[in-house]
C-alpha cells in the first residue's frame, strides 16, 4: 500500500467514524455523509438484489437502454474483455440490468452482490461508480477505498449517467470497474464518451419517433375545427399545438385520460389515441367534456348503435359486444376479465387490448381504461327496459322491446345479459295475462315459438281473464 493509498485508508476510517478530515475530495466526503444519513454501513450494508432473473430480463427487452446497448458495449469492448475488467449499466434507479467481464471476476464481483438485479444507489451502496454518478447527474470516480462499502474498496470505479437529450429523463448510467491499482484518468473519460454516443442515439431515436406519431396522429388531433387541439407524447411533451403556444410545451406529469386543468384555470381534455399514448389534447369551453350522454341501442340489432357529439355511429359486431358488456359493468372490467366475458374461457387479453384500441377510435375519452369502462354519463336500452320492468304496463315494455340483445351474438357474458333480460319480460307478460300483449309476443320472431305463452293466450276465455 502507497503513501496515498494509506493517508486515503486513514481518511475514511476517520470520516466513516464521525471525525472530520480534510484528505478526501469534498464529492465523495458529501457521498459519505449522505450515505451515513441513509443508514448504510460500510461493514455490514450490501446492495439488495431487488429483480428476480425473470424480472431482469423483462427490463432489459423493454427498457430505452436497450437500444444503445450494442453501442455502449462496442464503444467499451477493450475494457469488457481486459482481465480484472467489469462493464455494467444500470437504470435510472441504479438497479444493474447488464454486467459484463470474464468469469472469474464476475464471480469475485458477486461477493459484493455486484450481479443483474442489484440495486447500486447511494441509498442503498453508499459511494459508488453508479449510485454517485446518478446522484450528482455528471461522469465519476470512485478510487478504492473511496467507496462506502468495504466489500468494494479494492476496486475502482468510473461512471457516467445517460440521459435522453430530447426529454432530458437520466435512463441510467454506464459503468466501468477494475481493480483499483491498475485504473487510471482515461477510464473516466472513455466512459463519458460512450454516454454521449449512447445519448446521441437515443435523442435520434426518440426525434424519428416522434415524427411518427405527428405524421399517423396529428390529421386526427386537428379534425376539430375552431378548437385549440394539440398533440402530447406519452411523457408529456406537445409534439404539435394548433395554434402554437396555447399549451405548455411540457406537461408537468404523466398525462392520463380525461379532464384536466391548465395553471390559469382553463379545462382541457386528454384523449389516449392508443394504448401506450400518445394523446390528444382539446380545450374545453365550459366544461370538461363528459358531460354529454353516449347513447347505446342494442336490443333487436345484431351491430349497435353509439350516439355521441351529435353523430351515430353502427359498431362492428365484436365491438357491439365489448360496448354492451362495458355499459352492463359501470366500475369496468379488466382485460382478462373482459376477454372471457366477450370470447369464454380461451380469450386473450391481447385482443380485447388491439379490439379497444380501434374502438378508442369511435368513442375516445370516453373509453377509459385500467379497467376498460365507459366514462361519463351513459345510456343503454337494455339496462333501462331492465331497471322499468317492474313498474311499466307491458304495452310499453314491448314497445320497448324491437328483440333480444344482440340476438347473434354468441358471447358469454351478452348471452347472459339477453337471456336474463328476455326470461325477465316474459316473465312479466305471463304473470299480467294482457291478451293483447300476449298476440304481440307470440306473432313476433322472437316469440313465435314460446309455447308456454301461447298456451296463455289460448286459455283466455273472450275478452275476459285466463280460465282458472
Amino acid at each position: 500500500m502507497d503513501d496515498s493509498t494509506r493517508r486515503l485508508a486513514r481518511a475514511r476510517e476517520d470520516a466513516l467514524s464521525g471525525r472530520r478530515t480534510a484528505q478526501v475530495r469534498p464529492e465523495v466526503r458529501a457521498s459519505w455523509n449522505r450515505a451515513r444519513l441513509q443508514g448504510v454501513h460500510p461493514d455490514r450494508s450490501l446492495p439488495p438484489v431487488e429483480l428476480a432473473d425473470d424480472r431482469v430480463r423483462g427490463l432489459r427487452h423493454a427498457h430505452p437502454l436497450a437500444a444503445v446497448w450494442p453501442t455502449l458495449l462496442g464503444t467499451l469492448s477493450a475494457a469488457a474483455s481486459e482481465p480484472g475488467h467489469l462493464v455494467f449499466v444500470s437504470d435510472a434507479a441504479g438497479h444493474l440490468l447488464w454486467v459484463v467481464g470474464d468469469r472469474p471476476t464476475r464471480k469475485l464481483a458477486e461477493r459484493a452482490n455486484l450481479v443483474p438485479g442489484a440495486l447500486w444507489s447511494e441509498s442503498q451502496a453508499g459511494t459508488s461508480g453508479v449510485g454517485t454518478a446518478l446522484a450528482l447527474r455528471r461522469p465519476f470516480q470512485v478510487r478504492g477505498r473511496e467507496h462506502f462499502l468495504s466489500v468494494a474498496v479494492e476496486f475502482t470505479c468510473s461512471a457516467a449517467p445517460i440521459r435522453n437529450p430530447v426529454t432530458g429523463e437520466t435512463v441510467g448510467a454506464v459503468d466501468v470497474t477494475c481493480p483499483a491499482p491498475v485504473a487510471n484518468s482515461l477510464s473516466l473519460s472513455l466512459v463519458a464518451a460512450a454516454a454521449q454516443l449512447a445519448e446521441a442515439q437515443l435523442g435520434e431515436q426518440t426525434r424519428r419517433h416522434d415524427e411518427q406519431m405527428r405524421m399517423r396522429y396529428v390529421d386526427r388531433v386537428m379534425r376539430r375545427r375552431g378548437i385549440q387541439s394539440a398533440l402530447v407524447s406519452p411523457d408529456g411533451r406537445v409534439l404539435h399545438a394548433s395554434p402554437h403556444g396555447w399549451l405548455p410545451q411540457r406537461w408537468p406529469s404523466p398525462p392520463r385520460e380525461g379532464p384536466a386543468t391548465l395553471p390559469d384555470g382553463r379545462q382541457v381534455l386528454f384523449e389516449r389515441l392508443s394504448s401506450a399514448g400518445p394523446f390528444a389534447v382539446h380545450y374545453v369551453d365550459g366544461g370538461d367534456g363528459t358531460g354529454e350522454t353516449l347513447h347505446l341501442r342494442a336490443l333487436g340489432r345484431d351491430r349497435a348503435l353509439v350516439e355521441l357529439n351529435g353523430a351515430t355511429h353502427e359498431l362492428s359486431s365484436r365491438h357491439s359486444e365489448l360496448v354492451v358488456l362495458l355499459a352492463a359493468h359501470p366500475a369496468g372490467l379488466p382485460a382478462d376479465t373482459l376477454a372471457r366475458e366477450a370470447y369464454g374461457p380461451g380469450g386473450k387479453t391481447v385482443t380485447v387490448r388491439a379490439e379497444m384500441t380501434r374502438l378508442r377510435r369511435v368513442l375516445g375519452h370516453r373509453l377509459g381504461s385500467d379497467p376498460y369502462r365507459l366514462l361519463g354519463p351513459t345510456s343503454a336500452d337494455f339496462l333501462a327496459l331492465d331497471e322499468d320492468l317492474p313498474a311499466t304496463g307491458v304495452g310499453e315494455l314491448l314497445d320497448r322491446y324491437p328483440g333480444p340483445l344482440l340476438p347473434s351474438s354468441r358471447s358469454e357474458g351478452v348471452a347472459a345479459l339477453r337471456e336474463r333480460l328476455h326470461h325477465r319480460l316474459r316473465g312479466k307478460l305471463l304473470s299480467d295475462g294482457d291478451a293483447d300483449a300476449l298476440t304481440r309476443w307470440v306473432t313476433s320472431p322472437h316469440g313465435r315459438d314460446d309455447t308456454l305463452a301461447l298456451q296463455a293466450l289460448r286459455s283466455r276465455p273472450p275478452g275476459g281473464a285466463p280460465r282458472t
